[in-house]
């Protein structure tokens, strides 16, 4: 669920990964109509994951009793038959209550995400006006991982945790074991750690590359529901979803955090829904071996078939020493379409046109300088397929910079570059425009 290597960003590979997050309709389809179980496959299954030793935040942590075990190898060998991956290793999935879950949630958070990685990643997204000024993003992260997480699966440790309120093995623990046992299978198949989705400076492939991995788990888990659940089992799964308190705390959270979350479930079971109605799993099997390199791509999925690669975008690895004495780079990313889009909704309250705005998106590039005195700066070069999609980017950016402490949109007719500079100051503001000419690097 939470990277083992700090990524430099903690919006979206941190989020979610290879977790079952209760609330989002990813993990919970639609109510199915009763349905006879699918044939089990006629493989053993070992299944995939050499037993574990509980992690020090899930010390305690029951394995399953031994009617559990039957019922979760029963769902190990109806995963592996509808997703067609063989397995390689055994499982031994952990139980974990809420309590315990939260625990484990700020454990790992607080030794996988240094203070001066978080509050980089803070200050960017206070600058940028995503979050309020009052609020910690730790303290926020890790409450909603609490109040929303049903289980998840780590490629470090090769352990499988399930979240269960009661400690039986209802319909939220069987649906939340198939989701995850796909992420194991995954795992032992394709490698998840090759994918590198915690890596520094690519949010924004890491989050594309997490949509393939959860739209795949919430596609064989969505088949598995349908094919196993009875009615009333899927009328508890779908009351469990709305549980108030938990939907009361995602309903509060600010647009990035709650979206960057829901992101990987919804666009990438979208994206891989689509993949697997023209090939089945072979097609997605082949994206595995070819992961989406933005989320513009799980946008705009001709744009993977076409193989249009993100545009090279760079700020002058020299700007924080041009911005003189005291001034330092604490962070650099890539934003993306996606993320841009949820920021361009800051400055209108009409979701399609701040996504309209952000398509033709061709690449971009965030940097967060930090100078003295809690001086701080923005520079956000982007890059577009058009001038027109230039345009359109500058004109919503404007809106939201007028929003901000002190920010400018720059660009120049007919090119396809739009550079968005924020200070802390007015001063700093001018200082980094000077700098930049706003009209890009």
């Amino acid at each position: 669920m939470i990277p083992r290597r700090p990524p430099r960003r903690v919006l979206a590979p941190a989020l979610a990964v290879l977790g079952c997050v209760a609330i989002v309709a990813g993990c919970m389809p639609p109510v199915p109509a009763p349905a006879s179980p699918a044939p089990t496959a006629s493989v053993p299954v070992a299944s995939h994951l050499a037993s574990p030793s509980p992690s020090p935040s899930a010390a305690g942590s029951p394995t399953a009793t031994a009617d559990a075990a039957a019922t979760y190898a029963q769902i190990e060998r109806q995963v592996v038959a509808i997703r067609g991956l063989q397995p390689k290793a055994t499982v031994d999935p952990k139980v974990l209550d809420p309590e315990q879950l939260k625990v484990h949630v700020a454990t790992e958070f607080t030794k996988d995400n240094p203070p001066a990685v978080v509050g980089a990643n803070e200050r960017l997204l206070k600058g940028l006006g995503l979050f309020p000024k009052d609020a910690s993003l730790a303290d926020l992260y890790v409450k909603l991982l609490g109040s929303q997480v049903a289980g998840f699966y780590s490629p470090d440790d090769k352990a499988l945790y399930v979240v269960s309120r009661s400690g039986a093995v209802g319909p939220v623990e069987r649906v939340t074991f198939a989701h995850e046992y796909t992420h194991a299978l995954q795992d032992q198949n394709f490698n998840l750690k090759s994918f590198d989705l915690g890596a520094v400076g690519q949010g924004d492939r890491g989050q594309a590359r997490l949509s393939l991995i959860e739209g795949d788990a919430v596609t064989v888990q969505t088949q598995w529901t349908t094919a196993n659940l009875t009615s009333a089992e899927a009328m508890q799964l779908f009351q469990a979803a709305l549980d108030p308190e938990a939907l009361k705390i995602l309903e509060g959270m600010p647009p990035i955090l709650r979206e960057s979350l829901e992101f990987p479930y919804d666009a990438g079971l979208r994206f891989v829904m689509r993949l697997q109605g023209r090939g089945g799993f072979a097609a997605v099997d082949k994206a595995f071996a070819n992961p989406p390199a933005s989320t513009e791509q799980i946008l705009h999925p001709e744009k993977y078939d076409s193989g249009e690669a993100p545009v090279t975008v760079s700020i002058p690895n020299d700007l924080a020493a041009r911005m003189g004495a005291g001034w330092k780079s604490s962070l650099e990313d890539t934003l993306g379409e996606f993320e841009l889009a949820v920021w361009l909704r800051g400055g209108t309250d009409r979701i399609a046109v701040a996504n309209m705005a952000a398509a033709g998106w061709g690449g971009d590039r965030v940097e967060l300088l930090d100078g003295p005195n809690g001086a701080w700066a923005i520079a956000l070069v982007t890059e577009w397929d058009t001038a027109a999609d230039a345009t359109e980017f500058a004109d919503a950016a404007g809106a939201v910079a007028t929003k901000l402490e002190a920010a400018t949109v720059g660009t120049q007719p007919g090119s396809k570059r739009v550079t968005v500079l924020i200070g802390s100051d007015p001063a700093v503001a001018a200082q980094l425009d000077a700098l930049m000419g706003n009209t890009g690097a």
